[in-house]
């Protein structure tokens, strides 16, 4: 399947909707998002690390330093209870933004 370039806006949500299955690092969080969207969307380092520390200067996430599977040092990111209001608002704005545009394209 071709990879797609991420939509404005799109980022944090699928930041925050890999983060809702629990803590994880950069590179964690990277591979459930590649993961979650089946391989369409591939996040970079330079969209990652700015996008997390945006969604944590929010109050959406948490961090703490830990360490890695491969016994790394690495920072570990959690949803904290207004990043998971934020996904719940978030999950219902993209819903309703799917449906409109399939019934535009007319695929519904």
């Amino acid at each position: 399947m071709a990879r797609t370039d991420l939509l404005q806006g799109t980022l944090d949500v699928l930041i925050l909707k890999s983060l809702s299955t629990g803590p994880d690092h950069g590179l964690g969080i990277a591979r459930r998002v590649e993961h979650l969207t089946r391989g369409t969307f591939q996040v970079k380092p330079g969209s990652l690390f700015p996008a997390l520390h945006r969604l944590e200067e929010r109050g959406w996430l948490a961090s703490q330093w830990g360490e890695s599977e491969n016994r790394r040092r690495a920072k570990f990111y959690r949803l904290t209870a207004s990043g998971q209001r934020r996904l719940r608002t978030e999950t219902g704005k993209w819903a309703r933004i799917a449906l409109a545009m399939s019934a535009a394209l007319g695929t519904t």
